[in-house]
């Protein structure tokens, strides 16, 4: 058993064993977790037999909560390292000009790795609002988040379309989830 199959049957044993009222917050913890996240959060209050709709929306705050927290340290992070123009530079107050001084941008930069470039071609051809939409196909919506932040999107324009994305796809899950186990009970 990989160790997502691991996490993902812990968050099953745990919604058995909790309250009915600290279910919700065991999925919104599962949301939150990248692989997991809203849809498969989701699945699993569905199988525990929560309400749908309630596992729907914790499973989908979960996962939006962790995309906002995601968002913020990593524009956070880029305003730190862009904010940075030189390097080198001494620390105390001096009038004189350090003699040598080296650009952050200096260094050979390595080539992108193939998932970077799979995620830049689909932000080149789709934008914003299809790297988010399509982005859960092949990355977690956390990793395309930060991805984006950090490529200098407005982060409350990820955001937006994060949270578009977060609701469809748990809303498709659910609904995919809800239909096959009514069929599963029929057989």
């Amino acid at each position: 058993m990989n160790p997502i199959e691991q996490l993902i049957a812990g968050f099953q044993d745990l919604v058995a064993q909790v309250p009915a009222l600290l279910q919700p917050l065991i999925l919104m913890a599962a949301g939150a977790v990248p692989f997991i996240e809203g849809e498969g959060a989701a699945i699993i209050g569905l199988v525990g037999g929560l309400n749908p709709v309630v596992a729907g929306l914790a499973a989908a705050a979960g996962n939006f909560l962790c995309v906002v927290l995601v968002a913020l340290l990593t524009s956070r992070a880029r305003t730190a390292v862009t904010s940075r123009q030189r390097v080198g530079v001494p620390a105390g107050p001096s009038d004189e000009a350090p003699e040598h001084t080296e650009s952050v941008g200096a260094a050979p930069s390595k080539p992108a790795s193939k998932g970077r470039q799979r995620f830049n071609r689909w932000l080149v051809r789709f934008g914003v609002p299809g790297a988010s939409i399509l982005g859960p196909l092949a990355i977690p919506t956390q990793f395309t988040t930060a991805a984006l932040v950090a490529a200098g999107t407005p982060r409350g324009w990820v955001l937006l379309w994060q949270a578009v994305a977060i609701v469809i796809w748990t809303t498709v899950a659910t609904v995919s989830a809800l239909i096959a186990l009514q069929v599963v009970s029929l057989i």
